[in-house]
């Protein structure tokens, strides 16, 4: 039997047991960074002393305002320190987080107060006209809203409702939080894209946003004391969870309300970011950003980019100005990012396109997921030959608990006993993950089936194109073909035969695109092309 057989008195205590939380990393750095910045937003500089004071008095304040564990408390912010401060004072009160896409209408959200029932709003002014529709039309009871001033942005608070500096003079700098007693908690709630029907309610245990965080500290190489700019909104998987991270290695979030190419360059040079994440239009603004625009700096920054996979011609020009992207990959269901391209020494030689191709793809599983592969329509592992399809799966610890109130939508989601992510993708010899497509982004021409991943990369490649998508287009003969909608750069002319002509070089003639629509793209609050829009348009063409 040997003599671990007889376990008796070896049990969980309150010495060897204590639920996982990022809270407690908060706990730590007001002892261990003291005075280090925690929170960088133009004059606004906070210590980790003042940091953890702020996020106790929000809590005290909102369990004042009649907040109980369990509750829920939204915001609708940009990346400003109020955001940051949520992340840890709405759940250091026991309740859940609730960050709303800013750029939603009032319809949506809504629906979103009223399914997850939310007892408070932090709104920021510019975004109060929307909230306060929605609260009109709401079937439930209307939440506490509470106005978050940006002084540093020119964004005053319109005096109808208790100022957020007011409602933190309101608590107690010596509350207790209220830290999980068990760690599958919620600690948020994230509404997704809903581009397909209404929404669904994402729900994450404290758990999970501890383990993601601390599995991308590895992921991304990350040493103490890092400087994080927030690119990605924290209203997105609570922005990969990177604000839970920062305590743990003494690192500071540097808060970037508008997302332009020089407030990022003006961060780098004047702040000294190292790390940021960010769609694949991020990248595409820097690269292509005026001279006056651009500064110099002297490390080399850190990018996480997902969203879609980065065009080859964007990965091969933002490289040598200073920046080192790693593709991840990942959905709200999962906190963020999921997988990794992880970077092998052997691929060192490779330049241009034969580097951006292996960089494109979206890899292998993060340290804290058990397994995440790709299986065929029964669930079979499909052969690992870079070019047979099936559906991206995953399981582990950094899975959301499920949707709220939708427990069959979560049961189909859990089918099997792993998350079935709907993203088509192919597995080379060496395990990495390629998308192919979203399973209702590939284009389906007489039977073919058609990556309209594949060709926008080959009309990002054409120097003209800024941004491309490309969507079905209904036909006739061949029941679907590719239509692209092209966004041009400034000063540039290329017309349709151009990008035609160029696309059928490079691709066989059934992928090549048959219609080519200049207009400016639709996108969301992440920076995602909205293709389901363009779906539309291209049905009326």
């Amino acid at each position: 039997m040997g003599w671990m057989a007889d376990e008796t008195g070896l049990g969980k205590t309150a010495a060897n047991y204590v639920p996982l939380t990022p809270l407690s990393w908060l706990e730590r750095a007001k002892t261990v960074f003291p005075d280090l910045p925690a929170v960088v937003y133009g004059t606004h500089r906070k210590t980790y002393v003042e940091y953890h004071d702020r996020v106790t008095r929000l809590a005290s304040a909102l369990t004042k305002l009649g907040v109980n564990p369990g509750d829920v408390v939204a915001t609708v912010l940009p990346n400003i320190p109020a955001q940051a401060e949520a992340h840890f004072g709405i759940p250091a009160s026991g309740a859940v987080l609730n960050t709303i896409n800013t750029r939603l209408e009032a319809d949506t959200i809504a629906y979103i107060l009223d399914h997850g029932q939310a007892k408070v709003v932090l709104v920021d002014p510019q975004f109060l006209p929307a909230l306060a529709q929605a609260v009109e039309i709401m079937d439930g009871p209307a939440p506490i809203l509470i106005e978050v001033a940006d002084d540093q942005a020119g964004v005053h608070a319109h005096g109808h409702y208790m100022e957020y500096e007011a409602l933190l003079e309101t608590g107690d700098a010596n509350f207790q939080w209220i830290m999980p007693e068990d760690e599958w908690e919620s600690i948020a709630l994230n509404y997704t894209s809903g581009t397909t029907g209404r929404p669904k309610g994402v729900v994450y245990h404290h758990r999970g946003a501890y383990l993601n965080a601390m599995g991308q500290v590895i992921s991304w190489r990350m040493t103490l004391h890092p400087r994080y700019l927030t690119i990605v909104p924290l209203f997105h998987c609570n922005g990969w969870c990177h604000t839970w991270m920062m305590p743990v290695l003494g690192g500071t979030v540097i808060c970037c309300r508008d997302i332009t190419a020089k407030a990022i360059f003006d961060a780098i040079a004047e702040e000294g970011v190292t790390h940021f994440g960010g769609a694949p239009i991020v990248l595409n603004t820097l690269v292509n950003a005026p001279a006056a625009d651009k500064r110099d700096f002297d490390h080399v920054v850190e990018v996480f980019t997902a969203g879609a996979p980065p065009a080859p011609a964007t990965l091969a020009k933002i490289e040598p100005m200073g920046f080192n992207v790693t593709q991840v990959y990942g959905l709200t269901e999962v906190y963020g990012p999921a997988t990794e391209c992880t970077w092998k020494s052997k691929w060192d030689p490779l330049q241009g396109d034969d580097r951006a191709a292996i960089k494109a793809r979206q890899g292998v599983a993060m340290p804290i997921y058990e397994h995440i592969t790709v299986v065929d329509e029964k669930m079979q592992q499909i052969p690992m030959d870079g070019t047979t399809q099936g559906e991206i799966i995953m399981r582990g610890n950094g899975v959301m608990k499920g949707y709220l109130k939708n427990p069959d939508a979560t049961a189909e989601a859990f089918a099997g006993g792993y998350f079935h992510t709907g993203d088509i993708a192919l597995q080379h010899p060496d395990s990495f993950v390629q998308i192919a497509d979203r399973a209702k982004d590939i284009i389906i021409s007489g039977g073919e089936n058609i990556s309209s991943v594949e060709v926008e990369g080959v009309l990002m490649a054409h120097p003209d194109v800024l941004l491309c998508a490309v969507v079905a287009k209904p036909d006739e003969k061949w029941g679907e073909v590719p239509c692209a909608f092209v966004e041009l750069k400034d000063g540039h002319q290329a017309d349709e035969a151009d990008l035609i002509g160029f696309a059928r070089e490079r691709l066989a003639g059934f992928k090549t695109p048959k219609k080519v629509v200049f207009q400016e793209l639709p996108k969301t609050s992440t920076g995602k092309i909205q293709k389901f829009e363009l779906r539309t348009l291209a049905k009326e063409l």
